[in-house]
């Protein structure tokens, strides 16, 4: 992995790093993409067709069903190379934060404290109606059925963005932030095509970061970071702590 003296300077002087994190993060954990999981039962239903407050109102326990079972597939993933990679990071920096696009939790259980979930978490529920989490739900009344809210009895759901619905927009103020006010930032295993989350790493070049594409294959961004380092996280993220280790 070639990184030119003045790059490494500057990762080693960061007081203030950030990660923008996508699907391809997960990749190595056997987390599935999202159009990925469409295996078994659901391999003829389309995901964008699932989810969307659309969908959920016309059948909400097809949908409860669908992530239940995406639930399944996400809880039987451990962190992988990578992420353990960016926890290490962390602790060595002043200021270390992860926004992510995704929603399996597996940056909070690699150790990471400062996570910002652009697109929520699959493994945290909500009222539909009222959108605030629920720790004690009432069961369904049919089985398979989503159960309820224990305040309104409203449907509960995933505490996830649909297609359709804005970003959370605490976090997304925060994240925007976190950009702004990064020396350094990574952008590792992101397609870059989906808004507003890419905007992220442009954010941090206009404010003057460093910003670092770590992703097997091209994307938009390549052509404008400083530094494109092409193999998947956990490849090249401990291979980058190990240098930042070894210049301390």
């Amino acid at each position: 992995m070639e990184i030119d003296a003045t790059v490494t300077e500057r990762l080693v002087s960061a007081r203030s790093v950030a990660a923008f994190t996508g699907a391809g993060m997960s990749a190595e954990s056997g987390v599935p993409t999202f159009r990925d999981a469409q295996t078994g039962l659901w391999q003829h239903y389309d995901p964008a067709d699932l989810a969307t407050p659309e969908a959920f109102q016309r059948d909400p326990a097809l949908v409860w069903q669908w992530y239940s079972w995406r639930r399944q597939l996400v809880g039987a993933a451990e962190p992988n190379a990578g992420h353990l990679a960016l926890a290490d990071w962390a602790s060595l920096s002043e200021s270390f934060s992860v926004v992510t696009q995704n929603v399996d939790s597996l940056h909070q259980r690699a150790g990471n404290d400062i996570v910002l979930e652009l697109h929520g978490n699959l493994h945290r529920d909500v009222c539909s109606h009222e959108l605030t989490p629920v720790r004690d739900p009432v069961p369904p009344d049919v089985e398979g059925a989503p159960p309820r809210c224990p305040q309104c009895a409203a449907p509960l759901r995933p505490d996830v963005v649909w297609f359709g619905e804005m970003l959370p927009q605490k976090t997304w103020q925060a994240a925007l932030q976190a950009a702004a006010d990064a020396d350094v930032l990574l952008s590792i295993g992101t397609s870059g095509l989906v808004q507003p989350a890419a905007s992220i790493p442009e954010v941090a070049m206009q404010q003057g970061a460093l910003v670092i594409e770590i992703n097997p294959e091209p994307t938009p961004l390549s052509d404008a970071v400083a530094l494109r380092l092409a193999g998947s996280a956990a490849e090249v993220l401990p291979a980058l702590v190990r240098r930042l280790t070894e210049r301390r």
